[in-house]
């Protein structure tokens, strides 16, 4: 992920691995991170969730149904990692549909989405950075991302790129892990600071992704807050639904259908 420009001095307002004091920094870490798990990616998230994850992905698609129905519909799946929500996207597109655009800034991760995307030309793979978008202004109609929002070296800076693109009246989806409350919040800070950087270090060989993991969650900002941030940037229909007891949720919002772009800060286009 490559910040803003002359954000190389700026203290990180999004993820913030170990050492990382600014945000090129977090970026590079993050990409790092990402980069060396890529080949055990799928095999981990899969046995680490119990397969939730698979459900997850499914409910958040359902979500969009209306407008993944619409064949013209340009979706975006920003931080698509290895495509798997993707692939529960396209389940929801009619036949002959536009291709869904799965994006990643991960080179190691892409390669293995766009080999799941081999064999159809319902996804285009491509290798892009969350903060800058190669999309004109206004110019899709979902875009949605799952467990990659929360690695973005700065939250607000990301969800103005999503804003820019997003036509009125386009839609976001943001899947992203939570810290549930009581006595299921106890016993999964157990798993999630515990159990899971031991597997991921025996799976993987690497013990630090995996501690980066439960610690990026602690730091992402709580439901309410990131409503807030939402709304004050311009969205409308602000709303978070948790999924099994909280421990992940679908943020959702609309960019407004009379709004403009001066309802948030304006980030220039990448492409003509």
């Amino acid at each position: 992920m490559a910040t803003a420009e002359g954000s190389k001095e700026m203290p990180a307002t999004g993820a913030r691995p170990a050492h990382a004091d600014n945000e090129a920094h977090a970026a590079q870490a993050v990409r790092e991170i990402f980069d060396a798990i890529a080949p055990r990616y799928d095999l981990l998230n899969h046995l680490l969730s119990a397969n939730i994850d698979r459900l997850w992905r499914r409910k958040a698609a359902r979500r969009f149904r209306a407008v993944l129905a619409r064949p013209q519909a340009a979706v975006l799946d920003i931080c698509c990692g290895t495509g798997d929500l993707t692939l529960a996207l396209l389940k929801r597109r009619p036949r002959g549909a536009r291709p869904i655009l799965a994006a990643d800034f991960s080179h190691p991760m892409l390669v293995r989405a766009a080999d799941k995307f081999a064999a159809r030309a319902e996804a285009i793979p491509i290798e892009a950075d969350a903060l800058h978008l190669p999309f004109r202004d206004g110019s899709l109609d979902l875009v949605v991302t799952a467990f990659g929002f929360r690695n973005l070296a700065n939250y607000e800076a990301g969800l103005k790129e999503f804003f820019r693109v997003l036509k009125p009246g386009g839609q976001l989806g943001i899947l992203e892990f939570s810290e549930p409350g009581g006595w299921m919040g106890k016993a999964y800070a157990i798993y999630f600071r515990r159990v899971l950087p031991a597997i991921g270090r025996a799976v993987c060989g690497q013990d630090y992704p995996y501690s980066y993991l439960p610690a990026s969650v602690g730091e992402f900002p709580p439901p309410a807050q990131l409503r807030a941030m939402m709304q004050a940037l311009g969205y409308a229909d602000c709303a978070w639904k948790p999924y099994t007891l909280g421990i992940a949720g679908l943020f959702t919002a609309t960019r407004p259908e009379n709004g403009n772009q001066d309802s948030a800060v304006h980030v220039a286009s990448c492409a003509p």
